[in-house]
């Protein structure tokens, strides 16, 4: 057994906030990114890509270790583009391979419309583009409702709903054990960030497809097996129609790098070699 990368952690301040990080590893520079995900859940990722790449695991603004100055102000994806290229520009090893998990999805496609520089290739596994989709109007409605619910009061009411709409199968019994009981400030403050300042920006996002197109060269997309059918599945297969380009498939579900690591990192191997 291999021993575990040396992690060395850091924080960039910017003009609104501070932006923790960590990195390890050697080699090319390839970030993991979520929102509102921090850096915790991709840490097996990190480690196996480690033997050969310098990964690059932040906590998106808002979440986790990553404060801002003005607790009001919204996460929108350019904001957090913005952030991901000051951190490649600080750590002076781009440009990077980004690879962006659902709302960090949206934020690498974000990062090739804004600082394309700083990105070589982009892979967009389940962007959940809202309107992209058909029936748009519907679910900017459902999303409302979620947001508004959760203001209300009613959090296990609000992630009921929001879990609902994106079709994410979690029982009953483990979201009252996840969401439920006792939680740190901290994760009350991630969660309340991203209901009140993050999900509307990010759901809402409306992408430059003619900038995309002309960027398509860089951008992967990728869906889980596991989320055939599902609002993610529907929303990246509506931005592969739209850019002509075939999504990758990988094992697992939206959270397929999390749940399955090992396979994760084959498969992106496998397309980074044939890129």
């Amino acid at each position: 057994m291999t021993s575990p990368a040396p992690v060395t952690s850091g924080t960039l301040a910017v003009p609104d906030g501070t932006l923790y990080y960590e990195v390890r590893g050697n080699g090319p520079l390839i970030a993991l990114v979520g929102s509102p995900m921090d850096h915790l859940p991709f840490g097996p990722l990190a480690e196996l890509l480690a033997p050969d790449f310098t990964v690059l695991t932040p906590d998106p603004r808002g979440h986790g270790a990553s404060n801002n100055v003005d607790t009001t102000k919204d996460s929108t994806p350019e904001l957090r583009a913005d952030d991901l290229a000051r951190l490649i520009a600080n750590l002076d090893a781009g440009p990077a391979i980004v690879i962006g998990s659902s709302g960090g999805a949206i934020t690498a496609l974000a990062l090739v419309l804004t600082h394309p520089e700083a990105v070589t290739t982009a892979l967009a596994h389940e962007p959940p583009l809202r309107e992209l989709l058909p029936d748009r109007a519907e679910l900017r409605a459902v999303t409302d409702d979620v947001a508004a619910t959760y203001v209300s009061g009613d959090v296990l009411g609000a992630i009921r709903k929001f879990f609902a709409m994106t079709g994410l199968n979690l029982p009953e019994e483990a979201m009252l054990q996840m969401f439920g009981g006792e939680r740190d400030a901290r994760t009350l403050a991630d969660e309340r960030y991203f209901y009140e300042h993050e999900l509307h920006a990010t759901a809402g996002w409306e992408p430059d497809l003619d900038g995309l197109r002309k960027a398509s060269g860089k951008i992967v997309i990728g869906i889980g097996e596991a989320s055939a059918g599902l609002f993610c599945d529907r929303t990246s297969r509506a931005l592969g129609t739209a850019l002509e380009i075939e999504p990758e498939m990988f094992a697992g579900g939206h959270t397929g790098f999390a749940e399955d690591p090992e396979s994760f990192a084959k498969r992106l191997r496998e397309i980074l070699q044939d890129r």
